[in-house]
């Protein structure tokens, strides 16, 4: 206890990192006022209706804070940047000029940066003008489908869009850590205190006897708190490639010799296949709504509303529609996919061996070039399934809970991870800080 006072003593006594926190506060305070503003033109009661009668978005409204449920001028929020980087990271494999600029160092990361700006805007426009026309079908806008109406709402979601992407680089520039994942962060923990409050009132407090209260309350401490530390284990494991390297002379010194490791992390692709699998589920459901479609689970239901119903996770692992469960294992088995088809694009085994051999490194008992690049291909094949099984055990822990036992929280395996990867990656971004900041003074 002594240490963490300590420690936050220390970063608050940090002149450099006391003003980056409060600019990051600061901000965050306009994020929050925005996501509360209306968006001009929309009938704002009839979509908070919507929302309480139709779960089926609530992943999406959980990403962007509640503010897609209150359409405020934040509706779309970092969604479009989100998707243009991974679109952008895609393209880089797939395009030549794109890999080129990604290996060029600062000054190809920032034409990247750019080009995920453009696309980005673009995306806003094309998600917002979807958006206008399809509450313009559905009678949610007041004024009804005009040129006037839909324009107001493109240039007003675009403009949010925007300013919230701006200030995401505000934010990694002179504030912690990345910007974007921190405005993710807070809209996903917005959200949680009511979540919590739900569980509560339903486990707890409206449990029949006070058995049954204690009980509940002890499995959602434990459930929750397992899961965190289950995530952490996940994110921070990895497995360390030794690497030796020979030495040489050079002129009248012996240079080389000493020995390094490469460390491959076990969850490699992060978040992305959850977020992959998932946004391959919701974008037929999406798609639906604004068109007046909804997933049914009745006898009577049409072909098209019973595979929107298989989609939806909230019909996962429900005893009463036990049928639709199967999305649910199509669902694992694209996180597995994706899992190693994002590392497959980001990794690349057949650089790092021929780097390691044109630097004199190489692994012990394993020869230098084509037998390192299956070794490390081997090795990574094997770790990315136990990162694989671990997204999906993340992911299915709070389906779970939801479907049997109606745990009814809009956050789940993805937030979670989320959430505690970017609490991760701000405590190493401060404490790098505080190290640079000992070595000046020294």
């Amino acid at each position: 206890m002594n240490s963490v006072a300590e420690k936050l003593r220390s970063v608050w006594m940090n002149k450099d990192l006391r003003k980056r926190i409060l600019y990051t506060l600061a901000v965050l305070v306009v994020v929050r006022i925005g996501c509360q503003l209306p968006l001009p033109g929309v009938d704002s009661t009839v979509i908070q209706d919507f929302f309480e009668t139709n779960s089926s978005l609530d992943f999406f409204n959980q990403l962007t804070g509640g503010s897609f449920s209150q359409m405020s001028i934040f509706a779309l929020n970092i969604t479009p940047y989100i998707t243009s980087s991974i679109i952008i990271q895609l393209l880089t494999i797939a395009i030549p000029r794109l890999e080129e600029l990604h290996k060029e160092g600062e000054e190809g990361r920032k034409k990247l940066a750019e080009y995920t700006r453009y696309l980005t805007i673009i995306l806003a426009v094309m998600e917002s003008a979807a958006m206008g026309i399809g509450f313009g079908r559905q009678g949610y806008l007041t004024e009804g489908v005009t040129f006037t109406s839909v324009a107001v709402i493109i240039v007003a979601l675009t403009a949010g869009a925007s300013y919230l992407m701006w200030l995401g680089e505000q934010i990694t520039e002179h504030g912690i850590g990345n910007g974007i994942s921190i405005v993710l962060l807070y809209n996903i923990v917005s959200r949680m205190p009511t979540d919590i409050q739900t569980l509560i009132e339903k486990f707890v407090t409206g449990a029949s006897n006070m058995t049954n209260a204690i009980v509940g309350a002890i499995l959602i401490v434990v459930i929750i708190v397992g899961m965190v530390v289950f995530i952490i284990y996940l994110q921070d494991g990895e497995r360390r490639i030794n690497v030796q390297y020979s030495s040489k002379t050079i002129g009248r010194r012996l240079v080389g010799g000493q020995s390094s490791h490469i460390p491959l992390k076990i969850n490699t692709a992060g978040v992305i296949p959850i977020i992959f699998a998932g946004s391959l589920f919701q974008m037929p459901i999406v798609i639906a709504s604004f068109a007046g479609v909804t997933g049914s689970t009745a006898k009577s239901a049409s072909v098209g509303e019973k595979i929107l119903a298989i989609l939806n996770q909230n019909n996962w692992c429900n005893p009463s529609h036990i049928f639709y469960t199967i999305g649910l294992v199509v669902y694992m088995l694209l996180v597995v996919f994706f899992a190693y088809f994002y590392t497959a694009i980001t990794f690349n085994p057949q650089e790092i061996a021929s780097n390691m051999k044109k630097s004199g490194g190489f692994v012990p008992g394993i020869r230098p070039g084509k037998p390192t690049q299956d070794y490390l291909t081997n090795v990574l094949n094997n770790i990315i399934m136990i990162g694989a099984i671990g997204l999906c055990f993340v992911a299915f822990v709070p389906i779970f809970f939801s479907g049997a036992f109606g745990a009814d929280v809009s956050f789940g395996g993805t937030s979670l991870i989320i959430v505690v990867g970017v609490i991760l990656e701000t405590l190493k971004q401060i404490d790098s800080r505080l190290v640079v900041t000992k070595y000046k003074t020294f």
